[in-house]
């Protein structure tokens, strides 16, 4: 069954997502950890501690947050939040902002801004790049971790039982490749040579999240770069989308099915996942009415720049913000972090080979 011929059965579990958590674990968690990493898309507030213009600490983000404004990127829950109500876990608490205690239920790395390559991000001040990410994480198993467990075996089975889910690549594109007034990647390489150079790094954080322990990760493609407000109103083209943008990210995508197949193949008890999110994605933003949308093009809150831009802060937003696919001009409502959640969750279609419920029983 192809994305388009299980849109209906998303819409139901779209609908009915609320009480969708409670239902599927029936009070207890089905997976001992949920560990987050990537950009602004997961990011739950890592960037609150960072010299950067690059934060989501003030309203209108958060509006529908039942804990108000955290530095979530979104009026709600990401998909990360989503995911972990899904499993029965708390909310994956921002690794910067735990100093003493150590958190076993999973921690969120994510970092707005920042992508796979060091230097993406770097115009609108500090983020974590993903071997940062990757860095904080060894400092949590080596440091942190280590002392919580009797002996390594118990260590390794709780992380080989643990849920790793990734969204990285975005800020690749939209803050490095597409800014060649700052950064010259794109003059330097052709698209299919930019995208094969983020694999080989991605490749590496993934050894490396294997080695220190990690078996069951998700990774999301990068979105419909050219759906999103901040392209598609700056860029000349016909439709909702600027299609040429969208091609870049399609390459991408292709490159990281391939890469991901590799990885279970090579490292010995992994599986790999790969989050379909780029063709449900487009398919929710070009036919909204589908997903019990109203809006697929225009953000709900008001931005800077003729929504093409970040939420002017304490701006009053859209009156119904979940009718919207987009927030602001770069990242979802959580109505569209829940059908790309739900969807991975539930449906083989979205998360392939396996869907996170699988997952977790393997």
């Amino acid at each position: 069954m192809g994305i388009k011929q299980s849109i209906s059965s998303l819409i139901f579990l779209f609908l009915s997502f609320a009480n969708f958590g409670s239902v599927l674990i029936d009070g207890s968690p089905i997976a001992p950890a949920l560990y987050v990493f990537g950009d602004s898309l997961f990011d739950s507030g890592n960037n609150n501690f960072l010299p950067t213009l690059a934060k989501a600490d003030f309203l209108p983000y958060g509006v529908n947050f039942a804990k108000g404004v955290t530095g979530r990127f979104t009026n709600g829950k990401t998909v990360a939040d989503f995911i972990a109500e899904f499993l029965g876990l708390p909310y994956a608490p921002p690794c910067l902002s735990i100093h003493k205690s150590t958190i076993l239920t999973g921690l969120n790395y994510a970092s707005g801004s920042c992508g796979i390559l060091p230097e993406t991000g770097s115009q609108l001040g500090k983020c974590l790049n993903l071997k940062e990410q990757m860095d904080l994480f060894e400092k949590t198993v080596r440091s942190d971790l280590s002392r919580h467990f009797k002996n390594p075996n118990d260590l390794a089975e709780y992380l080989s039982k643990s849920i790793f889910i990734v969204s990285v690549g975005n800020n690749d594109f939209l803050n490095n490749y597409l800014q060649p007034k700052l950064y010259n990647t794109s003059k330097r390489y052709p698209s299919p040579q930019f995208a094969q150079l983020l694999m080989d790094h991605l490749s590496h954080h993934f050894e490396r999240l294997y080695n220190l322990g990690a078996r069951k990760i998700v990774m999301f493609e990068i979105g419909p770069l050219g759906c999103t407000p901040s392209i598609a109103k700056t860029q000349s083209h016909s439709g909702n989308c600027a299609e040429g943008t969208n091609k870049l990210a399609s390459i991408f995508n292709d490159k990281l099915r391939a890469t991901l197949a590799n990885l279970t193949f090579t490292f010995q008890g992994s599986l790999f996942v790969l989050g379909r999110a780029n063709g449900i994605g487009y398919d929710a933003i070009t036919s909204p009415l589908k997903y019990g949308l109203e809006d697929g093009s225009n953000p709900c809150c008001t931005t800077w720049n003729n929504g093409t831009s970040a939420c002017i802060p304490w701006a009053k937003p859209c009156f119904q913000p979940n009718s919207h696919f987009f927030w602001d001009a770069f990242h979802l409502t959580e109505s569209a972090s829940s059908v790309i959640a739900t969807g991975c969750f539930n449906d083989t279609t979205v998360c392939t080979p396996l869907n996170i419920k699988k997952l977790v029983q393997v």
